[in-house]
């Protein structure tokens, strides 16, 4: 698999669970997007040390890091050799919930096929463990919204970013197209996956909530991801958007 076949399958497995997304015709299909936001744990295969040779072998490098104590969180930000989107993975780690509903995590997990934990395309293959019973996704939740995702979702990509210099208009115009799409945006930096630097304008929309089946065959509706839209808010910064995106406190020191 090379690295336009990946982003493609991480682009198709999210439209599959956001087909209103794939359906705006706001900008040019074509248009570039700034970053892929996945999440991710840091259980067994999941972790970055065990996505990181598939990801470089796609020619993916670590450039910046950033720890979130509060959100018990890992970002790293990747680049691409060349043109193309940054991979922003946020890793959820364990050891930051309490210990029911780490146990209940792992006990998912660990449920897992081994082929589920091989090969590149397993951040865009689906939910790689059973689905929980609503019961444990409640309790999951209430300690951590990110686990409760995980147990629902598995490891993918949880949404996109548009740079909105790269689509031709304002962050304002593109945000009264996304309101008459039927898009209810937020401008609250610490809505989404992590928390944004006051370094760039940004809103994040949230796609609508999917109906999901759980394991004593109810059914819920749970949100899994969105779309943000964001600009530098200083133009006078030469990095690109994404290097800007996370707040600089949090930035750890590349080994």
């Amino acid at each position: 698999m090379q690295r336009e076949e990946f982003i493609q399958q991480l682009w198709l497995d999210f439209i599959h669970q956001h087909p209103e997304i794939g359906g705006l015709r706001l900008w040019p299909l074509d248009a570039p997007v700034e970053y892929l936001a996945l999440l991710t744990l840091n259980h067994r295969h999941h972790g970055m040390d065990a996505l990181m040779p598939a990801l470089a072998h796609f020619g993916y490098r670590i450039r910046h890091r950033h720890a979130m104590a509060d959100r018990g969180l890992l970002v790293n930000l990747l680049a691409p050799p060349g043109a193309g989107p940054w991979l922003a993975v946020a890793e959820l780690q364990m050891g930051t919930l309490a210990r029911r509903p780490r146990a209940l995590l792992e006990t998912l997990v660990d449920q897992a096929p081994e082929s589920a934990h091989r090969g590149p395309n397993r951040l865009c293959r689906g939910r790689p463990w059973p689905v929980p019973d609503w019961e444990s996704y409640q309790t999951l939740h209430q300690a951590h919204p990110l686990a409760a995702l995980l147990a629902v979702n598995g490891p993918r990509l949880h949404h996109v970013g548009y740079d909105c210099r790269h689509l031709d208009a304002s962050l304002e115009e593109l945000h009264r197209g996304m309101e008459e799409a039927g898009f209810a945006g937020t401008d609250d930096r610490h809505h989404g996956l992590f928390p944004i630097s006051p370094l760039v304008d940004y809103r994040f929309y949230p796609s609508g909530s999917r109906r999901l089946p759980f394991a004593e065959g109810d059914e819920h509706r749970v949100e899994t991801g969105g779309i943000a839209l964001v600009q530098k808010s200083v133009s006078a910064h030469q990095e690109r958007v994404v290097e800007l995106l996370l707040p600089h406190h949090t930035r750890c020191q590349l080994s």
